[in-house]
């Protein structure tokens, strides 16, 4: 998937402006990389379009945190509203989800906990 139609994904699926879009797929995959350890950022990252790469490359810290933090993180990044925040990074990750391998899936809920498959990565935004 290219870069543009991964914004217009997340533009449609959350009905946001284009660039309300790429603020919260900045705001969820930068989050996100400081939630994923070893490499697995980076591997996330060869599965997505280029321009969202280095995004996941530039975060070095790597923290647990639980689900309720990831959402007021991407709130904090994004600068809005948690309710909107969650329904953004909600709306990132079920484009993830579909852009990705299976297996890359697979190591990416491997690494958080369940709360984050039954809520972020399940909310089923279409």
């Amino acid at each position: 998937m290219e870069y543009k139609e991964f914004i217009k994904e997340v533009q449609c699926r959350a009905h946001i402006r284009p660039n309300e879009a790429e603020k919260a797929v900045r705001a969820t995959l930068e989050v996100l990389a400081q939630r994923l350890f070893w490499n697995e950022a980076d591997h996330l990252a060869h599965e997505l379009p280029s321009e969202v790469k280095s995004l996941l490359h530039q975060i070095r810290i790597k923290e647990k945190f639980d689900l309720n933090e990831f959402y007021r993180r991407v709130s904090e990044r994004e600068g809005v509203g948690i309710p909107d925040a969650t329904h953004h990074a909600r709306v990132v990750a079920s484009v993830i989800k579909d852009s990705v391998s299976p297996g890359e899936m697979e190591e990416i809920l491997s690494q958080l906990p369940e709360e984050y498959s039954l809520d972020l990565f399940s909310a089923g935004v279409k």
